[in-house]
């Protein structure tokens, strides 16, 4: 066990946590090693993830913390706009059978807190920690909130405010034998496979779907089936990337680019990440569920974000950075982000300066390692 920071005394007679995360899936995900480490400190403690539908898809049934997920209703500031218009008796429906839980720790890892914070105190836990910015509400322990800090790290000092070493410092999902028959399925084994995801919330984290039609060509050319996955937008992005990697291709080679956007649930999704050899992707959910079930990626990283949610080591996982400052458009600073200061309006890519090159040297490099037969010995120990 190690700590991002000296721990706090941990709390007496903790029976029931609540951890506070809402957003997407790299969000959810980010949280895992936090809730591990809340689980091992405290292990006669029910973890409670209140979050998402998406995270109560990902991690129900599966072992370990969290051991429940509750799903939140729209909040505003928590999960939905602040000037989102919303249902105030179904928050406060929820807080109520919240409240009746008796939570003795409440855990805030949720963002700087100006919204999060009062919705957590209102959960009436008898203990309470996170995160805050100077206008936030304060906690019974808190840190200041910084926003260039790794997402993981952040949730794992706050949970050291209760405590809680880490036992991982990053997240570790198991995958069913049921998932990973279905990835073996889309996978093949006649070929080395590369999945590639080339989506991302935010399109200024897009690499140009040209270059990842490069990419794929250049790999189908040798041999390699290339797996496109994604869901809503990332569908037209697969197609695109499809029709320009195939243009000079032979039958054959064509072949081996597979369009799987649209078609996997998140389940699923999990199994074909555990069962191919590299993933390529975009800074995104996908990517950070990839590196969960242990699969090798390639990631295309604006360098702030890599900051924030970069993978930590670099045997598996490789980023490959770009160093844009301002926005192409507009010129206005990009380095201040977040809660700090409003973004433009342009959604160019902010990572197009990324080269072709080196994101395939970078591929076939994971791809010598994958399959040296090393891949297959490690998934049996995961």
């Amino acid at each position: 066990m190690s700590a991002i920071a000296p721990p706090a005394p941990r709390f007496d007679d903790v029976q029931k946590i609540a951890v506070l995360r809402a957003g997407g899936l790299g969000d959810v995900l980010f949280a895992l090693p936090a809730m591990q480490a809340l689980a091992s400190a405290y292990p006669d403690a029910e973890v409670t993830l209140l979050g998402t539908r998406l995270a109560k898809e990902l991690l129900e049934d599966r072992p370990g913390a969290p051991h429940r997920v509750v799903v939140l209703p729209p909040v505003p500031g928590v999960g939905v706009d602040p000037d989102t218009a919303v249902d105030v008796g179904e928050v406060e429906r929820f807080l109520e059978a919240q409240r009746a839980e008796r939570y003795d720790l409440a855990v805030q890892v949720h963002g700087g807190g100006r919204y999060s914070n009062p919705f957590l105190l209102a959960l009436g836990a008898r203990h309470t920690i996170g995160t805050r910015t100077s206008d936030a509400a304060p906690l019974e322990r808190d840190l200041e909130y910084v926003y260039y800090q790794h997402e993981m790290l952040r949730a794992l000092e706050v949970v050291g405010l209760a405590g809680a070493p880490a036992v991982a410092l990053e997240p570790e999902l198991g995958v069913s034998e049921d998932e990973l028959a279905r990835g073996r399925a889309v996978c093949g084994a006649d070929a080395p496979t590369v999945v590639v995801h080339p989506g991302a919330t935010d399109p200024r984290r897009r690499w140009p779907t040209e270059h990842f039609g490069e990419v794929a060509a250049l790999l189908a050319g040798r041999g390699v089936r290339v797996v496109l996955v994604g869901e809503g937008e990332d569908a037209a992005l697969a197609a695109d990337i499809i029709r320009l990697a195939g243009q000079d291709l032979d039958d054959a080679a064509r072949r081996l680019l597979v369009d799987c956007s649209a078609q996997l649930t998140l389940s699923e999704l999990a199994g074909v990440f555990a069962s191919c050899d590299v993933v390529l992707g975009n800074d995104s959910g996908p990517r950070h569920l990839a590196l969960a079930v242990g699969a090798r990626t390639v990631g295309i990283f604006w360098f702030g974000n890599l900051i924030n949610a970069g993978p930590l080591g670099r045997g598996r996982h490789r980023a490959l950075l770009s160093w844009v400052t301002a926005c192409p458009v507009c010129g206005r600073d990009a380095t201040q982000v977040g809660w700090t200061a409003p973004r433009c309006e342009h959604d160019v890519s902010f990572v197009s300066d990324v080269a072709v090159e080196e994101v395939l040297a970078e591929v076939l490099s994971l791809l010598g390692v994958a399959r040296s037969g090393r891949r297959s010995d490690e998934r049996s120990e995961r």
